[in-house]
């Protein structure tokens, strides 16, 4: 199985060796790459990706804003005109400076090397600088390799170890003085990346090579329209609008009331992207199916319960019809009355400036009550013309009922993919789909990966790796021929079929 290069599983040492396009592009360039495919620089209110080995965090550049990443306040506003893919280091203050070259003193101090270890004893004493020194050498500014060189000059044990040894030393303390953050333009692998490390119950435990898979066995390309049932923090749905390219149409199928999609908010993209969006929810699906499901009647109901809330929303009293309380017009004390008039002009222009934002508020929420359901109805015009060139299925819910209501909206000869954390719903949903009938090529597999550390001398798998990536069930739909439903159903194939006549035996005579 090939995968493309923005979305296979990064493999650091070899891979980011190769000279090849498609690893180069995968492990350095290709992180600088937006929806578009082409390079950008960062420009303000854009969406970044920030990266420190590796740790991810999603933001939104904006000027003199602080964002507080690894424990550490930092200013993005020199990102700002800078190339995607740029590392920059932390200096005093928060503010990031490009980083320029790395300089080689740490590797000319680890010429000297041991043997072996076995005469080193970790007893917290090899190291002469103590806490407060450390800090001191903060507060005079230095820069995070500067610390990491004091550190290897006052260890007593640094030059004793060998030389890989001396290697871990060094990057150990790297990664906890030395703060360079790298900005990333957000890809569908880097988000997945990002989410699978920081919180994986959200996207159901869905691994970036999963992801990779379900996009080329959905034959997601530019121009199709696509059916996205999932609930993976619009995880999914990122990658399949970032593989359209904005050339076809994406319906997203949601639970609920409103669909919740953080991480494709994450991804950028161009307002043209949304222009072929479409929302319908799940719990609609049987009365379109049905022909019950009329967008006209839900847009009456909403707007009736909005006149209904602006009536019990605004009551006015009978008294602010007069302008002045009927229990005080019968006051005879003239200074008395001008007083009652100021404040009556007071009062009624609090009550205007009320009645206005109420009208104002009214009006915005049936602008977008109207706005939400027309969109509804265009979703479901959409639906209704059971075209859909692709199905993925990514979901807490369970895959097998839903699965069969979606696939009344494929067209014949067309893919889906369904994506489960467990391999027995999907059990369940093979057996439904093989007792139906019109698909073929039905396979269940399960994704696995691991990472390897390529480096000289010590290539080995390593130690810690992901438990599972989930499994995929996968098929092809095709159009039903009654020929085809009538054969694979025994009773009533019995019925129409006359009785098998019994044949005559003849006696014989002796």
């Amino acid at each position: 199985m090939r995968f493309g290069p923005r979305l296979q599983g990064e493999v650091k040492g070899t891979w980011k060796r190769k000279s090849s396009s498609s690893t180069a592009t995968m492990s350095g360039a290709g992180e600088a790459l937006g929806p578009g495919g082409g390079a950008h620089t960062v420009s303000d209110g854009d969406n970044v990706v920030l990266k420190r080995e590796d740790v991810f965090k999603a933001v939104q550049v904006h000027r003199r804003r602080k964002i507080i990443f690894e424990k550490q306040w930092i200013y993005l506003d020199n990102v700002i005109g800078q190339l995607y893919g740029t590392t920059f280091e932390v200096s005093s203050g928060g503010a990031l400076q490009p980083l320029k070259a790395k300089t080689e003193e740490v590797a000319k101090e680890t010429n000297e090397a041991g043997i072996d270890n076995r005469n080193i004893i970790d007893d917290g004493k090899s190291q002469k600088l103590s806490r407060d020194d450390i800090e001191a050498l903060k507060e005079q500014g230095l820069k995070g390799q500067d610390i990491v060189q004091h550190l290897i000059e006052n260890s007593t044990t640094f030059r004793d170890k060998t030389g890989f040894a001396q290697e871990k030393y060094i990057k150990k303390k790297k990664k906890k003085y030395e703060a360079f953050i790298t900005i990333l333009k957000p890809t569908a692998r880097i988000m997945a990346m990002m989410y699978h490390s920081r919180e994986p119950g959200k996207i159901c435990y869905l691994r970036y090579d999963t992801l990779a898979q379900m996009l080329a066995l959905g034959n997601i390309h530019a121009g199709c329209k696509v059916l996205v049932a999932e609930t993976c923090a619009g995880l999914v749905l990122g990658a399949v609008m970032e593989r359209l390219g904005g050339f076809g149409s994406v319906v997203h199928m949601y639970p609920g009331s409103m669909p919740i999609r953080a991480a494709m908010e994450n991804f950028g993209f161009p307002k043209s992207f949304y222009n072929h969006l479409y929302d319908f929810p799940i719990n609609k699906l049987n009365s379109l199916l049905s022909g019950s499901f009329s967008a006209e009647k839900e847009t009456l109901q909403n707007q009736t319960e909005v006149v209904v809330g602006e009536g019990n929303g605004s009551p006015l009293s009978a008294h602010q019809d007069d302008g002045v309380p009927s229990g005080e017009t019968t006051m005879d004390n003239s200074q008395a009355g001008e007083t009652e008039a100021i404040d009556v002009a007071c009062e009624e222009t609090e009550n205007k400036d009320k009645n206005a934002n109420r009208k104002s508020n009214v009006e915005e929420r049936r602008s977008k009550q109207e706005e939400r359901l027309r969109k509804l109805q265009a979703a479901a015009a959409v639906l209704q013309e059971r075209n859909a060139d692709g199905l993925v299925i990514a979901s807490r819910l369970y895959p097998s009922p839903l699965l069969l209501c979606l696939l009344e909206f494929v067209a014949p000869s067309r893919p889906f993919v369904i994506y489960c954390q467990y391999k027995e719903p999907l059990l369940v949903c093979y057996a439904n789909l093989r007792e139906r009938g019109g698909v073929v090529n039905l396979r269940l597999s399960e994704t696995w990966l691991r990472g390897y550390q390529v480096l000289p001398n010590r290539t080995h798998p390593k130690l810690t790796m992901s438990g599972g990536g989930g499994y995929i069930l996968t098929g092809i739909t095709v159009a039903m021929d009654r020929a085809e439903s009538v054969a694979r159903d025994p009773v009533s194939q019995k019925s129409e079929e006359p009785a098998a006549k019994r044949q005559k035996v003849e006696e014989s005579t002796s």
